[in-house]
C-alpha cells in the first residue's frame, strides 16, 4: 500500500513500517495476555500505562531531532490513518484466532490432540 498507492520513498515507507510493527505488536500483546476478549478484559494499569507511553514514543519519535540519525521522514496524515487501519485490522484478526484457538482446545480437552508418548 506504501509503495503502490502513497509512492512512498525510503524514509517515509521505513517509518511507517516502524510504527506499524512496534504499535501493533504492543497492542497484541493486550489481546493475547487473557483468554478472554479484549473488550472484556482490562489490563493492569502498569501494562496499560506502558503500552501507551511505547505507542506515543513511537508516534512521536519520527517528529524528533532522532529523526535524522534513525533515518525517518514525518509522515503525511492520510499515511497515518492507513497505519491506524491496519493496526485495527492485526488486532481484530489476533483477537478472532485467539477465540478460534481457545475454542478448538475446548472441544479437544486437556491432553486430546497432542501426541501421545508411547512407554
Amino acid at each position: 500500500m506504501l509503495l503502490f498507492i502513497f509512492h512512498a520513498a525510503e524514509a517515509e515507507f521505513r517509518t511507517a513500517w516502524f510504527i506499524e510493527s512496534v504499535i501493533s505488536a504492543s497492542l497484541v500483546v493486550l489481546v493475547i495476555r487473557t483468554r478472554r476478549s479484549i473488550f472484556r478484559s482490562t489490563p493492569s494499569w502498569k501494562l496499560l500505562i506502558a503500552t501507551l507511553v511505547v505507542v506515543a514514543a513511537v508516534m512521536v519519535l519520527p517528529f524528533t531531532p532522532l529523526r535524522g540519525p534513525l533515518g525517518f521522514a514525518g509522515l503525511r496524515p492520510v499515511v497515518f490513518a492507513v497505519i491506524g487501519a491496519i493496526i485495527a485490522t492485526y488486532v481484530l484478526a489476533a483477537e478472532v484466532v485467539k477465540w478460534l484457538f481457545y475454542r478448538a482446545e475446548s472441544r479437544t480437552g486437556p491432553g486430546r490432540g497432542q501426541v501421545q508418548e508411547r512407554l
